[in-house]
């Protein structure tokens, strides 16, 4: 499996903390258990689930000061954790293309949310992107 897969179950290991109060490693091995990834793609969804779960109030503070006219707690749960993510990927993850990131949160998005949801993500992360100097 993908990295795309990897960042799916990476992305319902986080709502899972942050809606059902899941303690981090238990929302990883619950969401890796459901489907078979390759060691690479589960190990990259774990850094990615640790990782934003650490950076978590850096990354909020990015996000509120970007999503203007929106608190952050009055956000879609999927965009919100789709936005933590993809931040920490982009302030972390410096292999990784910036361009790859966003198109992918984009995708999350729209998959998990709808197409409005995906314009949002795009909006905001292409903003974010000048302040991390990506």
């Amino acid at each position: 499996m993908s990295r795309r897969a990897a960042r799916a179950k990476a992305l319902q290991a986080l709502f899972a903390v942050d809606l059902g109060r899941m303690a981090p490693e238990r929302a990883v091995k619950e969401v890796l258990a459901e489907e078979q990834l390759s060691l690479q793609a589960a190990d990259f969804a774990r850094q990615l689930v640790m990782g934003t779960v650490t950076a978590r109030r850096e990354l909020d503070a990015i996000i509120s000061r970007y999503a203007v006219g929106w608190r952050l707690e009055r956000l879609a749960a999927v965009d919100r954790n789709i936005l933590r993510m993809a931040l920490y990927e982009m302030k972390y993850c410096p292999d990784t293309p910036v361009s790859v990131i966003i198109n992918e949160a984009i995708e999350l998005a729209k998959t998990f949310n709808d197409e409005e949801a995906g314009r949002f993500v795009n909006g905001l992360l292409d903003t974010a992107r000048k302040e991390l100097g990506r």
